[in-house]
């Protein structure tokens, strides 16, 4: 006796998962077969590096000098640190400059770069055996020239492998030959040291 219709379509059904079970099998069997090989360099990465300059003023303006007369003279010392990582190149220039009575002509300034000086006082200062010399001239030639980095002067290149430090001496000396229509003024400017690196 044939199969019934019924019977047939029953059979139908269960052969469906039958042969897909046998075509996993197969896949499976595939992908376990098939040659691999990897290689990797993990953890890349870019950094850069730091130029930074810190003193040891504290807020603090070098000079704060009142009274002054014809022959004043004086010296004020301050510290410059270079922490950063990078090699660089650092120079001074002045910022912020007022000149009233045409004082800053009458005003000499020496800046020598040098060590062991801290800020205010400059005992235990020693200049540089080379490349001490900074600036020598009148407060008016070095605030109308140095007026930023590519203008600005002196000589030191930290190296960026350590912390370095320089002590600048500022000496001052008012002209004797101060006339008396500069009585009464005025000469301020701020002290800018900048590195960039190199």
């Amino acid at each position: 006796m044939p199969p019934s219709p019924r019977s047939v379509r029953a059979s139908r059904w269960l052969l469906w998962p039958v042969a897909a079970a046998a075509t996993l099998a197969l896949v499976s069997q595939a992908s376990y077969a098939a040659f691999s090989s990897k290689v990797s360099n993990g953890d890349n990465s870019f950094s850069v590096g730091t130029v930074n300059l810190s003193d040891d003023d504290s807020g603090t303006a070098l000079f704060i000098l009142t009274n002054l007369k014809p022959g004043s003279s004086g010296s004020r010392c301050i510290a410059v640190t270079s922490s950063g990582t990078l090699p660089s190149s650092v120079k001074l220039y002045a910022t912020d400059v007022t000149t009233t009575k045409g004082l800053g002509s009458y005003v000499s300034l020496t800046i020598t770069q040098g060590t062991g000086a801290s800020f205010g006082s400059c005992s235990g200062f020693s200049a540089l055996a080379t490349g001490s010399a900074v600036y020598s001239g009148t407060v008016t030639a070095f605030t109308g020239a140095a007026t930023g980095y590519g203008s600005g002067v002196g000589s030191w290149s930290p190296s960026g492998t350590a912390t370095e430090t320089r002590s600048y001496q500022f000496g001052y000396t008012v002209s004797a030959a101060t006339p008396d229509s500069a009585q009464g003024g005025v000469a301020t400017f701020g002290l800018t040291w900048e590195a960039q690196n190199t």
